[in-house]
């Protein structure tokens, strides 16, 4: 399950916040940030990485464009979302997302359907409910960073997002 290096050099992430601290992020406007090669590596340093910006704020990892995961700083409560449980049976990141939220990683024989994991409210007071976040999540010929292009356009700050993944692949 462990991750191999050449899989954890195609692991990037950013960090989104609004600019004027919590709220919808169309105020003042969204801003993505980077975060340091290897610490997409691990579940506790994302988190550490949200939980030093404002309730709100969120974190995009995209694993070898073959799963993604969301952190989202709530105030009081970290959220998570997995976008592929099957995920969990080889790479750690996705075996610590599913840890977090106390959920067993599928057998064998359960892996030929991919589900998401999670929170799939994560995003609702942004105005992406739980079923349109679902369909995005059910493109099964989308590969993760698609998925995570969706998700920036819908909620608002594609062009910020695009700049940041850039510069980092």
């Amino acid at each position: 399950m462990a991750e191999t290096p050449t899989d954890a050099e195609q692991t990037w992430a950013v960090v989104v916040f609004a600019e004027d601290g919590p709220g919808d992020g169309r105020s003042g406007g969204w801003q993505v940030g980077q975060l340091a090669p290897g610490l997409s590596d691990d579940l506790g340093h994302v988190e550490q990485a949200v939980q030093g910006q404002l309730p709100g704020s969120f974190a995009l990892v995209d694993v070898a464009d073959d799963f993604f995961i969301v952190v989202r700083n709530s105030g009081g409560a970290m959220r998570f979302l997995l976008s592929d449980v099957t995920a969990s049976s080889e790479w750690e990141l996705a075996a610590q997302v599913m840890e977090r939220l106390d959920l067993d990683i599928p057998q064998e024989e359960d892996l030929d359907e991919v589900l998401p994991a999670g929170d799939l409210d994560v995003f609702d007071d942004l105005g992406l409910d739980a079923m349109e976040l679902g369909a995005i999540l059910s493109d099964v010929d989308a590969y993760a960073d698609e998925m995570l292009s969706t998700l920036a356009r819908r909620l608002g700050f594609a062009d910020a997002f695009e700049q940041a993944v850039d510069a980092l692949v």
